[in-house]
């Protein structure tokens, strides 16, 4: 991982934000008025050079039948491509249009913290009508993404693709690139769409279970599901019809082509830059290698199908061997809708899109219930000792034959009226116990070789963690100094999120402090339902999976529903950083803290 070279104190990096910050009126360019009926353009442009200009405005944006307010960067959704390279001096500069405060940060990029653009964090924002400049050398390359940090306004539109050549050769041979931005569009004001899940978690559900519905459930389990007030079927918080799934700003009746030739290696940089859908992407009958994730390069995997969580960017070679269209399906993991566009050698043609399969189900390894990993790996042994007796009776249940996510067998059924799913005294003292926490993983699994929910089952081949190796070997890497965990905690019912049951304030929050490079290991423990896409900024993590000298770097990480995940990180670059989870109604409600990183002794 690559030192920053700051030699300023915390205290005087944040007193140079001011004079970073300019208040100065700044012309308006025509699309950026803020008036309602100024069109936004579906699509992006592209920018590069030593200096990049931003100019965030508003606008009416319509893609198929839907049309609402939106957000636009330079006039469009999404936002224009950025593109440097490795090595070069760039400024960044952010004029902000709106009648309210905004911010952009630089989705996985190397930089001192002060330009992060986390208001709270590292700056104080950017204020109607002033311009923000981040000036800083360019450290990496890869696939990367910008996006709003100030309120809800990432889901209005605020997002945008960032790519960063490398300064020698490229490892990955192609002959032709298109992004792929996945996001989503809503006619209804963000703001509503939070109100409205916290009044009641399950409004914009329409896959619930009922009397009269045709899942194949016993009469037992309904019982069971309804005495526990869950639903298996609880997978995504807002999905279709609200919303309409989007690659580049086209949803699918915009008919969005991607030209190829036959014969071409042809590179996809997949990013997910929606505000709270996981995507599972596939093109039926075009296998995809899999090169790089999160910007780092890895070795080649071939796949059929891969899930990518909020945040998370995967590049992939395709290699078409004839004339044709094939269809790049982005399905929403509660497969409630889908994110279309045609991979094509000739204008025009059509492809033949799969049809939106049946729902996935929650089941007993997604509730923190333990047994097997979905990884053909046993389960740790339980602590017995901190066991109730009704846990107590759970655990002599038969764990030792692996199950499919929904899979709930009549013994699991008849002990689970013993169980307690909110005893507290299965956490550490570290955690906040109160009214967010309506959950307790009484057996947490590490499920870093499970391929996303609804996928562990299907007849071909889908990407997990455990698949991914870094490219280069990492002989530096040292045993970490100590170790720590984390607890993502919730209460569904009520739309609360935290880490540790604390929730993120404006004020008085203590920090996660890190000394300056120091080694750590980090273990996240998923006490809720639903799978969280962790993001730290400003440092890249090495996830632990089985692959010890070519663990892959990452910045996001998916932590499965009642399970854990652990990551290394070596914390080299000073400052403070935004820790949180990439579901941005999530964030918003209070999953996310500071990292404090000390600045080396002698600074």
């Amino acid at each position: 991982m690559i030192k920053s070279n700051l030699a300023l104190s915390r205290r005087k990096m944040i007193g140079s934000l001011a004079a970073l910050a300019g208040t100065c009126a700044l012309p308006m360019p025509a699309w950026s008025m803020g008036k309602m009926n100024e069109r936004i353009r579906n699509g992006m442009d592209q920018l590069s050079g030593p200096e990049v200009d931003l100019h965030i405005g508003s606008g009416l944006f319509k893609t198929g039948a839907r049309s609402g307010h939106a957000i636009a960067v330079n006039g469009t959704v999404p936002g224009p491509l950025i593109r440097l390279r490795e090595g070069q001096d760039v400024r960044l500069n952010v004029h902000n249009m709106l009648n309210e405060d905004s911010s952009v940060h630089w989705h996985g990029l190397l930089l001192p913290f002060q330009f992060d653009g986390v208001p709270g964090i590292s700056f104080p924002g950017i204020k109607p009508g002033a311009r923000f400049t981040a000036p800083f050398k360019v450290r990496q390359s890869g696939t990367y993404w910008w996006h709003s940090h100030s309120g809800l306004q990432e889901q209005m539109g605020q997002y945008g693709p960032l790519i960063i050549d490398p300064a020698g050769e490229d490892p990955i041979r192609y002959d032709r690139e298109h992004v792929i931005l996945l996001s989503e569009f809503a006619a209804m004001h963000p703001h509503k769409i939070m109100k409205k899940l916290k009044v009641s978690e399950g409004y914009f559900s329409r896959q619930k279970t009922t009397a009269s519905d045709n899942y194949d459930f016993s009469g037992e389990q309904r019982r069971m599901w309804g005495g526990m007030r869950m639903m298996p079927t609880d997978i995504a918080d807002v999905s279709a019809p609200t919303y309409t799934y989007m690659i580049n700003g086209h949803g699918p009746d915009d008919g969005l082509e991607l030209p190829f030739k036959s014969g071409e290696r042809v590179r996809l940089r997949i990013i997910n830059g929606s505000a709270m859908t996981f995507f599972n992407i596939r093109l039926p009958g075009l296998p995809m290698t899999v090169v790089q994730a999160d910007g780092q390069n890895v070795q080649p995997v071939e796949v059929d199908e891969l899930q990518i969580g909020v945040a998370e960017t995967y590049d992939v070679i395709v290699q078409p061997t004839a004339e044709g269209a094939f269809a790049v399906a982005a399905e929403s993991m509660d497969r409630s809708g889908m994110a279309q566009a045609t991979l094509t050698s000739q204008p025009s043609a059509k492809a033949a899109f799969p049809a939106l399969r049946d729902p996935p189900l929650l089941g007993m390894t997604d509730m923190g219930h333990g047994g097997m990993n979905h990884s053909d790996e046993p389960a740790a042994p339980m602590d017995h000792s901190k066991m109730s007796g009704g846990q107590m009776a759970h655990s002599k249940m038969n764990h030792g034959t692996p199950q499919t996510a929904n899979a709930t067998t009549e013994h699991e059924i008849a002990n689970m009226g013993a169980m307690d799913m909110r005893d507290t005294s299965l956490l550490p003292d570290t955690v906040k116990v109160g009214p967010g926490i309506d959950m307790v993983a009484m057996n947490p699994q590490d499920r870093t070789g499970y391929p996303g929910l609804g996928l562990d089952n299907v007849p071909h081949r889908v990407l997990n963690y455990r698949m991914l190796k870094s490219l280069e070997m990492d002989h530096d890497k040292r045993t970490p100094d100590r170790e720590m965990q984390l607890h993502l905690t919730g209460n569904m019912e009520r739309y609360m999120w935290s880490f540790d049951g604390k929730k993120m304030s404006a004020v008085g929050d203590d920090p996660i402090r890190f000394g300056h490079n120091e080694r750590v290991r980090v273990k996240l423990v998923n006490d809720t339902m639903m799978a969280h896409p962790i993001h730290l900024h400003g440092m890249f993590f090495e996830v632990v999976n089985g692959q010890d000298h070519h663990q892959p770097k990452k910045h996001t990480l998916i932590v499965q529903p009642g399970s854990s995940a652990t990551f290394d990180v070596t914390t080299d670059e000073p400052g403070d950083w935004a820790f949180h989870c990439h579901l941005l109604y999530h964030m918003h409600a209070g999953m996310m803290q500071t990292v404090s990183v000390a600045f080396p002794k002698d600074a």
